[in-house]
């Protein structure tokens, strides 16, 4: 109670009603039942249910006598239902303009729980940065666990340095978004394709057929490490695949392997009414079956010359280079009428550099260490629909479009 000028006290402007206990059907509807017959004002109700446990909380407007009535019928309520129920003071409301972000975390070990230490270590971090955690929920135990954390009043900054910490240091993939509508409402999805939708590089499975992978390979990952012009090294590439046997592409692309998860990625994606699409330095000989298999809305790559049954060595039209990834992603985004802001891109190479910088949301997947340090967040599981964990879309909500729809 806070004190009057005269020396009396006076009722606080709200309390907080705690109940908490094994979870019964029908404890919260008889809690408002009780509310409403003791005439009491809900300003605020929250409700977790952990393992059969339930917690709820509910802000009410404090009558004029502190609780001391509405105490009583409360006690009649625990006692009936076997529960435990308390009412506080409650603690003054946060401003209504403190920043609020959305954390997710994901572990790199397959089907494991994360330990205490490694949810303290970001429960630490958010600390630190002056932030509040006001709610943690675990989004999905397979293939890997991952949990959200929303936290308000964090300095964006120093949150972001010390969630990276934590990162680094027990080897977990963190990501941090400002939480509101502008997260929940993007709409398209981009992708690159080698070592990011498949597990393969496609020049690669071309190389093997022509005999000479291995010199493909090493120019490969130069480019890829951003050490040689993109453009430069595919022209270099395609060249020593001259005379290859168009018959060799089919029997590449048959071996050609998608990402663990990456159906169950794009399917969820397209259910929840997100438009995705790809863009490749390889080859449209590839890309344009799998966009026809995964039902894609959008792909683009470059194009093999082929003349009288064999490769020429030569790529047709303009390479599909760092910038033309970006600018495609833009001219997606305006086919769609979707703004940039709402747009995700995924990539793992120095070529997606500026695609990921493009987009409202960069995700770095098994990247490699420059692209990891560009992006906005990283994802450092072999299962792509992992990323699914990142747009806060939950395990259950995906096995529950995938029960109904089969």
């Amino acid at each position: 109670m806070d004190p009057r000028p005269d020396g009396t006290t006076s009722a606080p402007a709200s309390l907080l009603l705690r109940v908490s206990g094994p979870d019964r059907p029908g404890i919260t509807a008889d809690l408002m039942t009780v509310l409403d017959r003791a005439g009491a004002e809900v300003q605020d109700v929250e409700q977790v249910l952990v393992r059969g446990h339930l917690t709820l909380a509910v802000a009410l407007a404090a009558p004029a006598d502190g609780g001391t009535a509405l105490r009583a019928v409360l006690d009649d309520l625990a006692r009936s239902r076997d529960v435990h129920i308390e009412l506080v003071p409650a603690p003054a409301p946060r401003s209504a303009h403190a920043t609020t972000d959305a954390v997710t975390v994901l572990g790199h070990e397959l089907e494991t729980p994360l330990s205490p230490a490694e949810i303290g270590a970001v429960a630490g971090g958010i600390n630190a940065a002056g932030g509040n955690i006001d709610r943690i929920v675990r989004l999905a135990r397979y293939p890997v666990y991952a949990y959200e954390f929303r936290v308000t009043g964090a300095d964006p900054t120093a949150l972001a340095k010390h969630l990276g910490e934590a990162a680094a240091t027990h080897r977990l993939d963190v990501a941090l978004q400002p939480e509101g509508l502008e997260r929940r409402a993007k709409r398209l999805v981009v992708l690159d394709v080698d070592s990011t939708l498949i597990q393969d590089e496609v020049i690669e499975l071309l190389a093997e057929e022509a005999g000479c992978v291995e010199e493909v390979r090493a120019v490969t990952e130069r480019a890829m490490a951003g050490e040689l012009d993109f453009t430069t090294a595919l022209r270099e590439r395609v060249r020593r695949l001259e005379g290859l046997d168009a018959e060799a592409i089919e029997r590449a692309r048959a071996r050609m392997r998608l990402t663990p998860g990456a159906r169950t990625f794009v399917r969820t994606l397209k259910r929840l009414g997100y438009t995705v699409g790809i863009v490749s330095g390889g080859f449209t000989q590839f890309t344009d079956g799998l966009a026809a298999e995964l039902g894609l809305d959008h792909a683009h790559a470059n194009v093999l010359e082929v003349a009288g049954g064999v490769l020429t060595g030569e790529v047709l039209g303009d390479v599909v280079d760092r910038a033309a990834k970006a600018r495609l992603l833009r001219s997606f985004a305006e086919l769609e009428g979707v703004p940039l802001s709402q747009t995700v891109a995924v990539g793992d190479g120095a070529n997606d550099l500026d695609m990921l910088a493009a987009a409202g949301l960069g995700i770095a997947f098994n990247a490699k260490p420059l692209v990891q340090e560009a992006a906005d967040t990283t994802v450092n599981v072999p299962y792509l629909d992992a990323i699914l964990f990142v747009l806060g879309v939950t395990r259950d909500e995906v096995e529950r479009a995938d029960t109904a729809e089969g």
